[in-house]
Formats: structure tokens, C-alpha cells, sequence
């Protein structure tokens, strides 16, 4: 029989395959053992079994499935494309794995020829097909007792390492092990059952036998395994959790297969976006693949089974909440960011971190509810420097104070009424902390009003207003406070310096509305050095002094500092040196 011609550019096809559609040409066994699976399953009468054969630079994979006739050989493999034809001969029901004609043709990304001898279970003679990757097949009469079908490749020059023994056998384990028939490799089987489907003793023996299969699989021991099934999609595996931590924007791998032949072992997307602490090896026999059967199609069924997925990840949580509260903690200390974004929206995650996540707080680390039980009229920062300024000194005036300044936490505590109306943790106005501080007795206050006025001076020009208090800890000289309607005075006033006048316009009939608090520069009575710099007389440093604390002050508070705060700092420090080291006249 003369060469015929695909109906198709074969050549165009291939180049497609190899550089676009799939990663890697190793995925040319996964084609053949999907085609040899799909043909037993259409036999349709139980059993079924694949033998792969390798034999020096040849391939051979054989099944005992329902083989095709003459004309089915000249529709399914000489017309790429035409889905009609294979609706007609059986070849589209669901259960199938992949299609025929396509998966055939992966075989010329290693060879440049393929040959099928395949016999139809309907009757009729064995029949021979050879296809060349230059474009043309032959379809001639074939030898075949039995029915089915048996597809020889012979490596093309610089494909021969994948035809070769180590390796087919290592691609039959990675893509067909879980494979519900017999295969084998030169008489070596390695198809078993999904390993959370073998039975054990007991649940201590399963435990360790899905311990040592993540090992064999991602390199670790897991912190826990969880068990997962969706029904709608035909899905059963486990959740491997993570030993040790992991940012939330690491890649969340996951290995899935597709009626137990593996789809890929990097799918991503498979659980929500707040699960990155875990991963999943799944069988699923709804889902659908993309065309290259690599990745999973996005589709109402994958939202559904991600969200079905999550929700078993948060019941393992609540359940390990309540049955092994030290196993909880463990697991808080390592991915407590997935847990707070589960928290945004769910009451009992929400309820799981306002019990058991440990914060930082100004009376030590403890947990919400703890805190709450010292402080019910607590208060909590949105900035992590905010809290470092202010914890030590709100922890003094005996204000209980809150570092939520970390992802998640500022929503976390306001949601918090959500699971109790009482609750009532407001946010810090740092300008509150000084209606706390002791005021001086009213002789010593107008002892003072001829310092303050000079310190009032020595920081007018930066915005600031000089007031003198008494406050715990007495180590601190001075305190730069800044009220949320100062800090936003601020913030306003450097975007009218940095926008166009325009825009400068309109902020400034922005600003005209708002109020006109200023930050405040409180000095702190009780300290023996703010008391020495507020008795210097009209002889004395008192500007430098006082510029020299508010220099001070924005810098343990951490505060940001403007060129006009960095001006002040270096003048009053060289105003100082020179102070100290001056000697009049007279002296020298």
C-alpha cells in the first residue's frame, strides 16, 4: 500500500507539541500509557493489563484493550482534530483519560517513526500503522492474535537516553504507578494502590507509612497529615503540612493525578491561597486537565473543590484546637500568617487566634484573650515602630497596649467583635497617652514659664509644642507624641511641597478643613536631666538643649526624620560641644 499523507502539517503539529503545549518530550510515555489505559477501559469487560518493553534503542508498550479496525486506524490516526469521528467509535465518553490521535503523536517529539499493530475486539484483522514525522503513514495488514494494540518507537539520534531502560522504567513509576491495571516494565510491576488506600493495622501504622511516602516524595516529614475527599469531583488524597516555615508567596506545588495517572507534579492552584502551608497529593476523577495535561482547567468544579479542600484544612485546625492544644500552638509558631488570613473571614479561625496565637504586647507576650482578661480597655498600634516607642511608657501610665503592626493583625482585632459584641479594643491615639501624665503642682508649673517659653522657641519652627509632665519610666527625658490628625497635618503638607499647584490647591483647601494639632515634645519631670535643662538660666543652652531632647526623642521613638528634624540634630549637637568646651577669656 502506497505512503499516504496526514491531513494535518504533522510537521507544524510536532513543533507545537514540543514547544508549546508540553514541558518536557518525557511525557511522551505519560501519552501512550493514557492511549493503552483509555483502550482497556473502552473494552469495557474488567481486568486489563500494559506491558512496556525496552530493548536496545526500541520502545514497545502493549495492551490488551479494545484495538481498533482499518478504518478506525485511518480515522483516529490520520485526522488530528476531528472529535466527531472519536464521539462515533466510543472514544469520548468522560472516564477516558486523554485523546487518542494527539497522544499518539507525542511519540515524534523521541522518534521519528511510530509503529502500531493493533486488532479490534469487534472483529476483523490485525492491522499495521507507521507514521513518519516528515508527514506520512502507511496502513498495511498486521500480525496479532489477540486483541489489541502494541506501539513500537525507535529513538531518533539524541533521544535515546529517554528510551532507555533506567529512565522508561522511572517515567512508568511516576506517571503510572497509581494506575487502577496491571503494568509493568521488562516483567517488574509497578502499579499499586494510592497510598492512602492501602490498608494498615492501625492508624499508628498508616500515620508512618504516609510519613515515609512524603518523605520518598517532597523530602521531609510532615507536621501532620490530613486526609482529603471531594465527592463532586471524584477526589481522594492527603494534605501533607509543612515542618518548618514558609513565606506565603512561595510556590505551593501540589501532585495530582487523573483517574490515577499522574497529571503533573507541580499543579498549582489546587488549594486556596491561605493554605501555603501544605501540600497535597490527590486523585481526582471529575477535574479537567488543560490541553497539555499538565495543569488543571479553571472551572466552577475547580472553585468548588478548592474551596471544599480549604474547609478541610480549617476543620483539621478547630479539631486540633480542641483535642491537642500544645500540637496547635506548635503549628501557630510555624504558619501562623495562613491562619490569620483564614481569620479575616472565618469566626472559628478567628476564634482560634484570639485564644491561641501569642502576640506582642506592652506586659510580654500573650494571647488576645488573655490580654483582654488584663486589660479590658485595652488599645493596639497599626505600625510595629508605633508600638515600640510607646509600649514601654503606655505599660507604665498602666495602659495595656497591643502590637498590631504585622500582616493580618490590626483586621484581626477589629473583627474580633464579630465573636464577642463586649469586646472593645481601640487604636492608640498617641496623643492620648499624655492626658495619663502626672501634671506638675501649679507653683512649679509657673516656675517653669520662663523656660518653656524659650524651649517653645527653640522648636517653633518645627512644628512642635514644648509641654512638661511627670511619667513613668523616669529613665525617659522626652517623648515625641503625634496625634493621628498631627501625623496627617504632616503627610498633607509634604504632598502640597511635592505636587504641582494644581494640586497643591486643592490640598490646601484640604488642609484648611482639618484641625490644627500639633505634635507634642512632652518632657518628663521626674527625669534628673530634663529637671538640670529646665533650671539653666538665661546663661545656659536651653535651645540646644531642648533641641537636642526633641532630636532625641525622634530617634528612640523611631519617627521619620525631615531635613529641617536632621538640620536641628547636628546644629544642637555641635551647640552642645561647644558649650561644654568653652572657657572665657580670662581663662586662657
Amino acid at each position: 500500500m502506497a505512503d499516504q499523507a496526514f491531513q494535518v502539517d504533522l510537521r507544524g503539529v510536532v513543533d507545537l507539541l514540543s514547544r508549546h503545549l508540553y514541558a518536557s518530550p518525557r511525557v511522551y510515555l505519560r501519552e501512550l500509557l493514557q492511549n493503552a489505559v483509555d483502550a482497556i477501559t473502552a473494552r469495557g469487560d474488567g481486568g486489563g493489563r500494559v506491558r512496556v518493553e525496552t530493548d536496545g534503542g526500541a520502545l514497545r508498550v502493549h495492551d490488551d484493550g479494545v484495538g481498533l479496525t482499518a478504518d478506525e486506524v485511518h480515522t483516529l490516526l490520520a485526522t488530528i482534530g476531528r472529535s466527531s469521528k472519536r464521539d462515533e467509535l466510543g472514544f469520548a465518553r468522560h472516564d477516558f483519560l486523554g485523546q487518542f490521535g494527539i497522544g499518539l503523536l507525542s511519540a515524534f517529539l523521541v522518534a521519528d517513526e511510530i509503529e502500531v499493530v493493533t486488532r479490534s475486539a469487534r472483529g476483523g484483522a490485525a492491522v499495521r500503522w507507521t507514521g513518519r514525522s516528515e508527514g506520512s503513514y502507511r496502513v498495511e495488514p498486521g500480525e496479532r492474535d489477540e486483541p489489541g494494540t502494541t506501539v513500537t518507537l525507535r529513538a531518533r539520534p539524541g533521544s535515546g537516553e529517554l528510551l532507555s531502560p533506567p529512565v522508561v522504567a522511572e517515567l512508568a513509576r511516576t506517571y503510572g504507578s497509581l494506575l487502577p491495571i496491571e503494568l509493568t516494565v521488562d516483567g517488574a510491576r509497578v502499579t499499586g494502590a494510592p497510598p492512602w488506600k492501602e490498608p494498615h493495622p492501625d492508624p499508628a501504622a498508616r500515620r508512618r507509612a504516609l510519613e515515609a511516602y512524603c518523605e520518598e516524595l517532597y523530602g521531609f516529614t510532615p507536621f501532620d497529615v490530613v486526609d482529603l475527599g471531594v465527592a463532586e469531583a471524584g477526589l481522594s488524597g492527603v494534605a501533607f503540612v509543612l515542618p518548618q516555615p514558609v513565606a506565603p508567596t512561595a510556590r505551593a506545588a501540589h501532585r495530582v493525578y487523573l483517574k490515577r495517572m499522574l497529571l503533573a507534579e507541580g499543579v498549582e492552584g489546587l488549594l486556596p491561597e491561605w493554605a501555603f502551608f501544605a501540600r497535597c497529593v490527590v486523585d481526582a476523577g471529575e477535574l479537567r486537565p488543560t490541553a497539555s495535561r499538565e495543569s488543571l482547567y479553571e472551572d466552577e468544579l475547580l472553585d468548588a473543590t478548592r474551596d471544599a479542600l480549604g474547609a478541610a484544612l480549617r476543620h483539621w485546625l478547630v479539631t486540633l484546637s480542641e483535642t491537642d492544644p500544645p500540637r496547635l500552638r506548635g503549628f501557630l509558631r510555624l504558619h501562623h500568617l495562613g491562619v490569620k488570613a483564614m481569620a479575616l473571614h472565618d469566626d472559628d479561625m478567628l476564634r482560634i487566634v484570639d485564644r491561641w496565637l501569642e502576640y506582642e504586647t506592652s506586659a510580654g507576650p500573650m494571647t488576645l484573650a488573655e490580654f483582654r482578661r488584663r486589660h479590658p480597655d485595652g488599645r493596639f498600634t497599626t505600625s510595629v515602630d508605633e508600638f515600640r516607642r510607646l509600649s514601654a511608657v503606655a505599660g507604665a501610665q498602666g495602659v495595656g497596649l497591643v502590637n498590631a503592626g504585622y500582616v493580618h493583625d490590626a483586621e484581626i482585632v477589629e473583627r474580633l467583635p464579630a465573636i464577642d459584641p463586649d469586646i472593645a479594643m481601640s487604636r492608640l491615639d498617641a496623643a492620648e497617652l499624655a492626658t495619663t501624665f502626672g501634671v506638675l503642682d501649679p507653683s512649679a508649673e509657673l516656675a517653669l514659664r520662663p523656660f518653656l517659653a524659650a524651649a517653645q522657641r527653640a522648636v517653633e519652627r518645627l512644628g512642635c509644642e514644648v509641654v512638661v509632665r511627670e511619667f513613668d519610666p523616669a529613665s525617659l527625658p522626652a517623648l515625641f507624641l503625634s496625634s493621628r490628625d498631627a501625623q496627617f497635618r504632616e503627610e498633607l503638607t509634604r504632598a502640597k511641597e511635592e505636587s504641582g499647584e494644581l494640586w497643591a490647591d486643592v490640598l490646601g483647601a484640604v488642609g484648611a478643613s482639618a484641625g490644627v494639632a500639633r505634635p507634642q515634645l512632652v518632657l518628663n519631670h521626674r527625669n534628673p536631666l530634663t529637671r538640670r535643662i529646665t533650671a539653666l538660666g538665661d546663661g545656659g543652652p536651653v535651645e540646644v538643649a531642648v533641641q537636642a531632647l526633641y532630636g532625641q526623642a525622634l530617634l528612640l521613638g523611631h519617627h521619620p526624620l525631615r531635613p529641617a528634624d536632621t538640620a536641628v540634630l547636628n546644629r544642637s549637637f555641635i551647640g552642645l560641644l561647644e558649650w561644654a568646651v568653652h572657657t572665657p577669656e580670662g581663662d586662657q
